[in-house]
């Protein structure tokens, strides 16, 4: 069986200042042109259809359009929510559109009622795995503490499970949404991190031929049946070096997986330049990101007078403008950000207990602010979800 991976569409998200929806239309017609010209018998997607959980009026219109488009070409397509989605929104009218050839999953009840699918070789088993937000989730899949790995685990038993009951020979692939242990960030996917760990180990997926992951906007492989497809689209600088991609997957009769990229079209090149005002105007060597969308960053001591309008001379799709002047290390703003640098929440917390009374908290103390965060965030979720 084919399958196209993909995931991460954010529909309705601009990059900067600058409208997608053209370039997510593109890319919408480049994957149903996909599947017709490549053979595929699947699609899957493995979360965040949308960029927000109420989207704008015209990236829903894209959606339906998509959504009509591949159901025309009558392959089925498998769709799990993401945490940038609203679950009940995305599902409205799950049970009909089933009927065209459309599986959406969005509630965490279903994640082991597969979407079976058959082949020449027999059946293939989809479970989709919606983004699983561990507060509230937790009671749900009879778990004692909120944490991604054990939510998803317990997904994980149920799906395996299911699959043990099924004929002998069975295939299966899984969507999920989730930042697997390995896999590489970029700017531009929302934190999900609670009780400071958000990652889950690859193993958790033990037991299933494919795993289609989503979360992660770059294009990855974490193991040859754990993948991420990455978004198709970039929506930050730091995916400047990605290679925007889809992935075409074989799985043979025995549940082998073959995988090939199939790259997307993007609408200009990303570029990411620094140095002082003058040497980003005058290098010869920063010619070939002239086209590009760029982002600056000025290294000058003294900020310069009107530097936007003067790169854009040169560099006319240039969208930001950082500031980073060289300071000596002794510098205090330098030392406070090295301090702060890839420390979490929950470590900054527990610095400032430390600073306030000369000591870090004790182990008790450490649950109760890990607590604290996990409720915010657990508050957060809920609202979103009542939107």
């Amino acid at each position: 069986m084919r399958l196209l991976h993909t995931s991460d569409w954010h529909l309705g998200r601009a990059f900067h200042r600058v409208s997608m929806l053209g370039a997510q239309a593109e890319f919408i017609a480049h994957l149903v042109a996909t599947v017709r010209e490549r053979g595929v018998d699947a699609v899957v997607v493995s979360g965040d259809v949308y960029d927000r959980a109420v989207p704008p009026l015209a990236a829903v219109e894209l959606f339906d359009d998509a959504l009509h488009r591949l159901a025309d070409l009558g392959v089925p397509t498998v769709m799990i929510s993401g945490n940038h989605d609203s679950a009940r929104r995305l599902g409205v009218g799950a049970g009909l559109i089933d009927r065209a050839g459309i599986h959406l999953r969005t509630d965490p009840a279903g994640c082991d009622t597969p979407v079976v699918l058959r082949d020449e070789f027999g059946d293939v088993a989809f479970y989709g795995l919606p983004y699983l937000e561990p507060a509230l989730v937790k009671d749900r899949f009879g778990v004692d503490r909120a944490g991604h790995e054990a939510v998803l685990a317990a997904a994980m038993d149920r799906v395996r499970a299911d699959l043990a009951g099924r004929p002998p020979g069975t295939r299966s692939v899984v969507l999920a949404h989730a930042f697997v242990t390995g896999g590489q960030p970029s700017d531009s996917e929302r934190d999900i991190t609670v009780g400071g760990v958000a990652a889950v180990p690859a193993g958790v997926f033990d037991g299933v031929d494919y795993a289609a992951l989503g979360h992660l906007h770059g294009c990855q492989t974490i193991t040859e049946r754990v993948r991420y497809s990455g978004s198709p689209l970039p929506y930050s600088f730091s995916e400047a070096e990605h290679r925007k991609s889809m992935w075409l997957v074989d799985l043979d009769a025995g549940g082998r997986v073959t995988a090939e990229r199939i790259d997307c079209p993007v609408p200009r090149a990303l570029a990411r330049i620094r140095g002082t005002l003058q040497e980003l105007l005058a290098d010869p060597g920063l010619a070939r990101h002239e086209d590009a969308w760029v982002e600056a960053t000025l290294t000058d001591a003294v900020r310069p007078a009107e530097p936007m309008a003067r790169l854009a001379e040169r560099f006319p799709h240039i969208l930001s403008l950082l500031f980073a002047p060289e300071r000596a290390p002794d510098d205090p703003d330098v030392s406070y950000a090295r301090r702060l640098a890839g420390r979490s929440d929950q470590q900054i917390a527990e610095d400032f207990v430390s600073h306030v009374r000369g000591a870090g908290p004790d182990p008790h103390e450490q649950d109760i602010l890990r607590a604290a965060f996990d409720a915010v965030r657990a508050d957060a979720a809920e609202r979103e979800v009542a939107r």
